[in-house]
């Protein structure tokens, strides 16, 4: 009999396990929110990166590569670090030239089923081949993509399986918390 019990507590252990393990493409469903880590985040950004994104009718291809992100301790707002490269005619742009960072915050964006940036902020620029500062061009090239990467881009996007174990839950807002991508859901 006390063999049966350790046995069926067992399987409890291994089936929960199994549960917590299907969760990881989810971050944690907690009651009414999900949370997503960074690394989780960084994982679907670097099956999205390296991206080219051709500017002025074709004339300059920008080139956005390597993506970092992290959330700082005590921050509202997540960073992303990216190396970038500027082709023109006649020259790639697929070696970095430089780096550039943003902070943002995050939405859900129902469009896409995923979390986008929110009021990003081009943080810092450097770009060496260009004397290290950057001219008002590069600044607002990357500043135009930026915006439509914000528009048109998530920053991770929920996977089937996620949107079915939301069932008719709505989204509501999207929080950085002690280090954790919070997703507030609404009944």
């Amino acid at each position: 009999m006390r063999g049966l019990q350790r046995l069926m507590a067992l399987m409890a252990i291994v089936g929960a396990l199994a549960a917590c393990a299907s969760l990881d493409a989810i971050g944690g469903l907690l009651g009414n929110q999900l949370a997503f880590t960074a690394p989780q985040l960084q994982g679907y950004l670097d099956k999205r990166f390296p991206r080219d994104y051709e500017k002025l009718g074709g004339l300059v291809t920008l080139t956005v590569l390597h993506p970092r992100l992290s959330i700082p301790q005590g921050s509202h707002r997540l960073r992303l670090d990216f190396d970038v490269g500027f082709g023109t005619l006649g020259r790639g742009s697929a070696t970095p030239a430089g780096h550039f960072a943003v902070a943002s915050g995050l939405r859900f964006e129902p469009r896409t089923l995923g979390l986008h940036l929110d009021q990003p902020t081009l943080e810092s620029v450097d770009v060496p081949t260009l004397g290290g500062a950057m001219n008002g061009t590069g600044r607002e090239l990357i500043n135009r993509w930026l915006a439509d990467y914000a528009r048109d881009e998530p920053v991770y996007k929920f996977d089937d399986s996620l949107v079915q174990r939301l069932g008719a839950r709505r989204i509501g807002a999207t929080t950085i918390d002690n280090g954790l991508v919070v997703v507030h859901l609404d009944h």
